[in-house]
C-alpha cells in the first residue's frame, strides 16, 4: 500500500516507521522541517515540508495515487480538514484520524471520519487497572465506548443461568469456555464455577456486573 502520514510528531514517526517495516511505501509531511527528524534513521520513505493544505504539498506527496491517509497532528480542526479532502477530493480509499483533545472529538465524527482518540482510550484503560482485578479487556472497539472483557465465572455463581448472571447489565455474552471447549451460550446456559466467560459490553455494564458479584443473591 501507498500510505500518506500528517504530521511527524512521536505518533506520525512511530506510525511510519511500523508501516515501512512491513514494507508499505510511504510519504510522510509536515510543515515543520525539524520534526522530520523524528524518523528512524533507517527510514526509506518520501518526506515533505510544507503547509499540508497547499494543494501542490499533497500533490508532492503523492495524494493522488494514496491507498490510505492518516492525519495524526497535535490539531484536531487540520486533521479534521485534510482527511475531509483527501476522502471526498482525491477518493483515499481509507482514511484515519488522530484526535488530540477529547473535547474536538465531535468535529472528527461529524465528518463521519474514523478517529482514534488516543487520550480518551488512554484514560478509561488506566481507570480500569486502577480497579481490583476482575475483567480482563481482551478488545477494545472504536475508542473503547464497547470492549470484550474475559472473566472467571466465581463460585458464588456456579448453576446459576446466564442469562439472571447479565440481565439488564448492558453485557452481551460472546463465548463461553469449559474445559477447554469453546461454545456460543444461551441465555439458559447454567454456569459452572471455572467457566471462562467472554462478554461484549460498555465500561458502565461491567461495573454493574462488578458490583453485581458481591451480591450472593445476585443483586
Amino acid at each position: 500500500m501507498y500510505i500518506i502520514i500528517v504530521g511527524c510528531g512521536r505518533v506520525g514517526a512511530e506510525l511510519a516507521y511500523r508501516l515501512f517495516q512491513k514494507g508499505h511505501q510511504l510519504a510522510v509531511i509536515d510543515q515543520v522541517a525539524s520534526a522530520l527528524d523524528n524518523l528512524p534513521t533507517d527510514f526509506r520513505g518520501r518526506t515533505v515540508h510544507g503547509e499540508v493544505l497547499a494543494t501542490d504539498v499533497l500533490r508532492r506527496a503523492g495524494i493522488e495515487q494514496a491507498d490510505g491517509l492518516a492525519a495524526v497532528t497535535n490539531s484536531d480542526s487540520l486533521n479534521a480538514v485534510v482527511a475531509h479532502i483527501a476522502r471526498t477530493v482525491y477518493r483515499v480509499p481509507q482514511v484515519v484520524v488522530r484526535n488530540y483533545h477529547p473535547r474536538w472529538r465531535a468535529l472528527h465524527e461529524a465528518f463521519g471520519l474514523q478517529v482514534v482518540s488516543s487520550t480518551s482510550w488512554g484514560a478509561q484503560r488506566i481507570e480500569e487497572l486502577l480497579y481490583p482485578s476482575f475483567a480482563r479487556c481482551v478488545f477494545s472497539a472504536g475508542n473503547g465506548e464497547v470492549e470484550i472483557y474475559e472473566l472467571s465465572v466465581p463460585e458464588v455463581w456456579h448453576g446459576r443461568i446466564l442469562q439472571e448472571f447479565l440481565h439488564g447489565s448492558q453485557c452481551l455474552p460472546v463465548a463461553l469456555t469449559r474445559a477447554g471447549k469453546a461454545m456460543l451460550p444461551g441465555p439458559e446456559e447454567r454456569l459452572e464455577a471455572g467457566d471462562i466467560l467472554h462478554l461484549s459490553s460498555t465500561m458502565d455494564g461491567i461495573e454493574m456486573l462488578r458490583e453485581r458479584l458481591t451480591m450472593p443473591q445476585g443483586g
